[in-house]
């Protein structure tokens, strides 16, 4: 029986009925696993509204939300030649893919003038005899690989260490953004401040206290290619000396100061070092974090007129940059700076506003307690902390001297005084300066009067104009 069997030939079914099979299982029993690699829907392929391409980074992206991606591909014809951007075959069959272009720098051929950037895209379908549904994209494009052009017209001789700068420039019609770059910091230029030069810039940057001082100020201008040139901004850093103190913390500092500002009433039943440190250290970053977000929103107009005003009748308890060095039972146990001056008179004093401006944030702020913080336009602001009451909102205009609620002991105070702070783009800076009349008249009012002769803290300096132009790096 086995040998015969053996030598008895097997009937075979035609491949054609075979593939009918399949089809009829995928549309009835089989068709909750089959169906969707036989979808008809391609790919979906969205491309950037820019139409500019150049060194900044271009995000692509394509998606099939059925049978998932097969291969994707893009090229860029300009100047009668066809490069290939981007070619990816997937064994996955993703649900989307991000493509981020940029041109390279060693593409052979590439200029400034049209391109055609295609994207071609297919799906793992088994649709249309298994080659899948394939959909294709395009965009016209202008290719810009040149920078713009900038001018120093002005610029300060000195600036103090955690001080500020001022700098005056030209940049050429086709720039999007442009500052003064320093460390990580970035410092933006404003348009149209200067009286009577519509087409110049004008910037205020800070040597920051937390930055070495031999770092180095750029003045940067980019495009909306993001093709980018750079200029030395030079300057003599005058050193200033930050004070150093030790604060010892007891207990019941712990206990009535600190661990109140914990909104988990958990944290709060910890040891007393890490209720301390959770405050001094975690939340602090948290404040300082929250303060730089609010003071680099900055108004494009000068909102304020002149110096700034200290409290009156006030005494300065402490300085800007103090690095404190906090101990807990003769333990070094945390360090931070106090990023501000610390100004006393009488119990619930009116704290005045420094000047002009333009309420930014009024509320609770961790550590600083309750905090005004006013917008002065250019990315100035200044912020007044631990205070008792607040008589403003965010958005209401302010006068110079104008009441904006009264000192208290609020957040991390010991004693009722007022938390003075200067920020510039959300950088903490030395506020003596912007106390000071002379420093005002001699390193900014020139500058945004339209004069090239700057005369700095130590007399006068005109800077020679710098230029750096169109394909200059």
């Amino acid at each position: 029986m086995s040998t015969l069997e053996s030598e008895t030939p097997k009937k075979r079914f035609p491949a054609i009925i075979l593939v009918v099979l399949i089809i009829v299982f995928a549309l009835l029993g089989g068709g909750y696993y089959l169906a969707p690699r036989f979808e008809r829907t391609p790919p979906q392929i969205m491309l950037p509204e820019a139409g500019v391409l150049g060194r900044a980074p271009m995000e692509i992206v394509v998606s099939d939300r059925g049978a998932g991606l097969k291969s994707l591909s893009v090229t860029l014809s300009t100047g009668g030649t066809e490069h290939t951007l981007a070619s990816e075959q997937y064994t996955a069959a993703p649900a989307e893919k991000k493509i981020t272009l940029a041109l390279p720098s060693n593409l052979a051929g590439i200029k400034d003038g049209p391109a055609v950037l295609r994207v071609n895209a297919r799906d793992a379908s088994l649709w249309n005899f298994l080659h899948g549904n394939e959909r294709v994209a395009q965009k016209n494009l202008s290719i810009d690989l040149t920078p713009p052009s900038i001018e120093l017209v002005a610029d300060d001789r000195y600036v103090n260490f955690g001080g500020v700068g001022v700098i005056v420039y030209k940049a050429s019609a086709d720039t999007a953004t442009s500052g003064v770059r320093i460390g990580e910091h970035f410092f933006p230029g404003f348009p149209g401040q200067i009286k009577g030069h519509a087409d110049r810039y004008i910037a205020f940057f800070a040597h920051a206290y937390d930055l070495p001082p031999d770092a180095k100020a750029q003045l940067v201008a980019t495009d909306k290619a993001g093709n980018t040139v750079e200029m030395p901004v030079v300057y003599i850093l005058k050193q200033i000396r930050y004070r150093k103190s030790t604060i010892a913390v007891s207990d019941k500092f712990i206990q009535d100061k600190v661990a109140p500002l914990l909104h988990d009433a958990g944290d709060r039943l910890g040891a007393p070092k890490d209720v301390f440190l959770a405050v001094n250290h975690k939340l602090r970053k948290e404040n300082e974090d929250k303060i730089a977000g609010i003071t680099r929103k900055a108004t494009p107009a000068v909102l304020w007129t002149g110096a700034f005003s200290q409290l009156s009748n006030s005494k300065v308890e402490a300085n800007f940059a103090d690095q404190r060095t906090y101990t807990y039972s003769g333990e070094a146990i945390d360090a931070a700076r106090h990023l501000g001056y610390d100004l006393s008179v009488t119990r619930h004093y009116p704290v005045e506003a420094a000047n002009g401006g333009t309420v930014a944030y009024a509320g609770d702020l961790g550590i600083y307690g309750n905090v005004v913080i006013l917008d002065h336009g250019l990315g100035l602001f200044t912020l007044y902390g631990h205070m008792s009451s607040i008589d403003l909102k965010v958005g209401d205009p302010v006068k110079h001297k104008q009441i904006l609620g009264k000192t208290g002991e609020t957040g991390l105070a010991a004693g009722d005084h007022l938390h003075f702070g200067v920020y510039l783009d959300g950088v903490a800076v030395l506020p003596v300066e912007w106390w000071d009349p002379k420093w005002i008249q001699d390193n900014i009012e020139p500058k945004l009067g339209g004069k090239r002769n700057v005369v700095g803290a130590e007399g006068q300096h005109e800077a020679a104009p710098k230029k750096l132009r169109k394909g200059v790096r």
